[in-house]
């Protein structure tokens, strides 16, 4: 049997840390003392069982019932990978965000946008033996959010991905390349590490986009190690 590869830790700077200067909802609601560590049971470390037979895929969110949602049809494919490149197999993919109007297809949601009755915003799919994945979407635009008096956030979809297990979810967003309100962004900006933020910025990629149907973005997830994309839920 071959040697286990060793754990290999990020430098804190490529991972967002829990409380960020200018993130003001961060000072409310991150941890105030030393976190406790909580040994895992057989519950949370192999169950539930996230399997296409039970979860069925939605990997088209640019319509309903056959009616086309409003905005810019594009294509989101890329591969999810660990430190090493090798593919995570069978993972399911949970995706959401808001409409073209910016606005969410929820009822916490009160941005004075419109909503799209051909819309609801959100998807899941399960990576193929190779770590690929893909899905159809629209355009979300961009929404206020009150972080101060003139906030707005940069256009992007948010991505939650499951293991094995409860115990085995990461989020994390995909922005657009080229949007101007990135370099404004404390989400975005609260990765310290430059070459970590732009890892979360997907590529237009003319291999994925279809003719006279949608653009195509790329965007690969590595789930840890020195490269890792930065997650929302990551110490």
């Amino acid at each position: 049997m071959p040697d286990p590869i060793p754990f290999r830790r990020p430098d804190p700077a490529t991972q967002p840390p829990y409380d960020a200067p200018e993130y003001g909802s961060t000072h409310k609601r991150h941890p105030k003392q030393k976190l406790v560590v909580v040994p895992h049971t057989l519950t949370e470390t192999s169950g539930p069982r996230f399997d296409p037979a039970f979860y069925p895929p939605q990997v088209d969110m640019s319509q309903v019932g056959g009616r086309a949602a409003m905005g810019e049809r594009i294509i989101v494919a890329g591969r999810v990978t660990d430190e090493d490149g090798r593919p995570l197999r069978g993972a399911m993919v949970e995706v959401w965000q808001a409409n073209s109007s910016g606005r969410y297809h929820h009822p916490r949601d009160q941005h004075d946008a419109p909503l799209d009755p051909n819309f609801e915003g959100r998807a899941r799919l399960f990576t193929d033996a190779e770590g690929h994945y893909s899905f159809t979407s629209i355009k979300p635009g961009a929404y206020p959010w009150r972080n101060h008096a003139n906030a707005w956030r940069p256009i992007h979809i948010h991505f939650g991905l499951h293991g094995a297990g409860f115990a085995q979810r990461m989020i994390t967003q995909m922005y657009f390349p080229g949007d101007p309100l990135l370099p404004l962004d404390p989400v975005f900006n609260c990765t310290a590490d430059e070459a970590a933020r732009n890892r979360l910025v997907s590529s237009f990629d003319l291999d994925i986009t279809q003719p006279e149907w949608a653009l195509g973005y790329r965007f690969d997830i590595v789930l840890r190690g020195p490269a890792a994309t930065p997650f929302e839920n990551t110490p």
